[in-house]
């Protein structure tokens, strides 16, 4: 079990007891409506921390107006211009991501650590394979996870020098495999919140696929504060695909559906059913199981730790709550009549 040093963003503890649902606007940074219009969409989804990019002095803008829209903790993303991080920090903005190597002389870091600090905002130290620096490449030839961790520990290190802990380190690989690698060894490491992820995943299939492997993998070795699902999609596809991966490994409440895969057997349109179960109960908060099973094979004898669920017939399924049958209904009102006894629960 780790020991983690408590980071604070806006109104959320990254201390490993709960953890956070990030995304990130990908609307155009001059486009305030727009911007506005799309974390409102985000929070609504379940996103709990929000980052924009702040490319230019005129982004800052975005900072009031989308804290005055949301009550989500925002961060904002810095890259190569100190001066971008301190006027982030003067507009209220709740987290600041940088890369300490990239935004110029220890002067310049120095100034963003005392203004973080004198305003309690907390600094994310974004490490990726396409930015390590020029010595560690030379040093290890590729973007090894060792080296990536070494310039992980290393910015942080500079924080520290000017007396700055309120520290979230990512240390993110598209490729899946050193991903895991990198977050692991920089657990044995450090003490300072991880913030997980796959950068670059890719669209919504290919993505889903490699964050769930990744993210999911550490999540299980109980690694992970905060996680964001990068998507080539709608970001609020990133927060359905998070809440998804976190309730697969158990480390988020809500409805978990369980479904077989169909077979010869099966004498229901089953497909359809699950989609439409799992479609309609997207947004229900209750902590319970559903099942939607094919046959008598496989419900409710294998699926008898379901809460409730469908067993398909012929033209017909049965109703059932753990190993109890309650009755049996034709296949045009199965959905319906599930539904209607989860509403009971």
């Amino acid at each position: 079990m780790r020991t983690i040093h408590p980071v604070r963003v806006g109104n959320c503890t990254l201390d490993g007891q709960h953890i956070y649902i990030q995304s990130m606007l990908n609307t155009r940074s001059d486009d305030i409506a727009g911007s506005v219009a799309q974390a409102k969409a985000l929070e609504a989804a379940g996103c709990e921390i929000l980052r924009a990019a702040i490319p230019d002095m005129d982004a800052i803008a975005l900072i009031p107006a989308i804290k005055e829209a949301v009550s989500i903790p925002l961060v904002a993303d810095i890259h190569f211009d100190y001066r971008l991080a301190l006027a982030a920090a003067d507009a209220g903005i709740d987290k600041i991501r940088i890369n300490p190597g990239n935004i110029g002389a220890l002067d310049r870091v120095k100034a963003v650590a005392d203004r973080c600090r004198q305003k309690h905002i907390p600094i994310r130290i974004g490490v990726n394979s396409g930015s390590l620096e020029k010595n560690l490449l030379a040093k290890y030839g590729t973007p090894t996870p060792e080296a990536l961790v070494e310039s992980a520990m290393q910015h942080a290190a500079v924080l520290e020098q000017f007396d700055f802990e309120d520290i979230v380190i990512s240390i993110k690989s598209s490729d899946v495999r050193n991903m895991i690698a990198c977050y692991r060894l920089a657990a044995e490491r450090t003490h300072y919140p991880l913030h997980l992820g796959v950068t670059e995943a890719g669209t919504a299939r290919m993505g889903l696929i490699k964050s769930a492997a990744g993210i999911g993998s550490l999540l299980c070795d109980g690694i992970g504060e905060t996680i964001r699902v990068s998507l080539t999609a709608d970001p609020v596809e990133e927060i359905a695909a998070a809440i998804d991966i976190l309730k697969a490994v158990g480390k988020r409440e809500g409805v978990t559906l369980v479904s077989c895969p169909t077979c010869g057997r099966t004498r229901i349109d089953l497909i359809s059913a699950a989609n439409a179960v799992e479609q309609a109960l997207r947004s229900c908060k209750k902590n319970i199981k559903v099942a939607v099973m094919g046959c008598v094979v496989n419900g409710p004898g294998e699926a008898r730790e379901a809460d409730i669920g469908i067993a398909g017939g012929d033209g017909c399924a049965v109703l059932f709550r753990g190993e109890e049958i309650l009755r049996k209904v034709p296949e045009s009102e199965m959905v319906e009549a599930l539904l209607a006894e989860i509403e009971k629960l």
